[in-house]
């Protein structure tokens, strides 16, 4: 069971990168995207599905890695990026500025991120990186939808 958490939550063990193992897990949320970004349905699905999963696994990945948010956890990331790039007009532009944004907000952790980040368990490390995702989405959809600075 011990490997299946991990496996899980590091999200194919792109968590246990020795450089910014939360960098390598967001990319591996642009890498799911452009892999389901052509079917909404399929898209979505994907993303309730991974943070049904980082709900389920993430408080025993804490348990087994005996610390809160262990840098290893990085489902929370991959279901974030997802989030962060859901029904924003494709373009690279916007995916690389959504990439930026995610990963300077999750980092900088604006309220109520971070108040939601010391929750308890599995809650505490995934609703922060949604609020953070939310944020990024709403910026992006700004920039790339209703300002259209960059053609899609």
């Amino acid at each position: 069971m011990k490997k299946l958490v991990k496996f899980i939550t590091s999200f194919f063990y792109l968590g246990y990168s020795p450089f910014m193992p939360g960098t390598v897990g967001s990319a591996g949320g642009v890498a799911l995207y452009f892999l389901f970004k052509d079917n909404d349905i399929l898209y979505a699905f994907s993303l309730v599905f991974l943070f049904i999963l980082g709900m389920i696994f993430v408080g025993k990945a804490e348990e087994i890695y005996k610390m809160k948010d262990a840098s290893a956890i990085v489902i929370d990331e991959v279901c974030g990026m997802l989030l962060a790039l859901f029904m924003v007009p494709y373009s690279m532009y916007a995916v690389i500025t959504g990439f930026l944004i995610f990963r300077i907000l999750d980092i900088i952790k604006p309220p109520p991120a971070k108040m939601i980040e010391r929750l308890a368990g599995s809650a505490g490390v995934m609703l922060d990186d949604i609020v953070v995702a939310v944020y990024t989405n709403i910026v992006l959809q700004i920039i790339f939808r209703y300002l259209n600075i960059v053609k899609v």
